[in-house]
């Protein structure tokens, strides 16, 4: 008599379970017509004066992150020579960071201490969270780019 009744309570615990999960199952997902920002695009853009650069970007947080950005719209900042060998600017907001130790090159995007861009027109080694690599330029059109002026104006977007 008492297995009958345990038998009968697990089928009767079963059945509302099921009843429980059927209920919540379609709610789970959002609505069709939300969109919410993927952080997931394979390139940006940098606008220098009138020259506008594909940039490959790497596969980490922070590029992920500037995605999500820039899905907001264009970020434009100004950018300083540094040490003969890069611009660099202020983002004006904090991504996150994955910094190892690496050695730079001409057309590298580094983000520097958080909430620094740096554009390589030479070389450097030192720890810092990869970005993405400007396509389709030599590091002497890289060079002769950045090399504009001591300051430039860049804009950074996914279009």
């Amino acid at each position: 008599m008492k297995g009958r009744k345990i038998t009968a309570f697990c089928g009767f615990l079963t059945i509302c379970l099921l009843f429980l999960f059927a209920a919540c199952g379609g709610s789970l997902a959002p609505p069709a017509d939300t969109e919410e920002p993927t952080g997931n695009a394979e390139e940006l853009f940098l606008t220098i004066g009138s020259r506008k650069i594909s940039v490959k970007l790497e596969t980490n947080a922070a590029a992920a992150a500037l995605v999500g950005i820039l899905e907001e719209g264009d970020i434009t900042y100004t950018a300083h020579d540094y040490g003969g060998f890069e611009k660099v600017g202020d983002l004006g907001r904090t991504l996150p960071r994955s910094d190892t130790q690496m050695t730079a090159g001409a057309g590298d995007v580094i983000l520097y201490s958080g909430d620094q861009i740096v554009l390589f027109y030479g070389s450097n080694s030192w720890s810092y969270t990869k970005l993405g690599t400007m396509q389709g330029l030599s590091a002497a059109e890289v060079e002769e780019i950045l090399t504009a002026g001591d300051e430039i104006t860049v804009t950074i977007s996914l279009r």
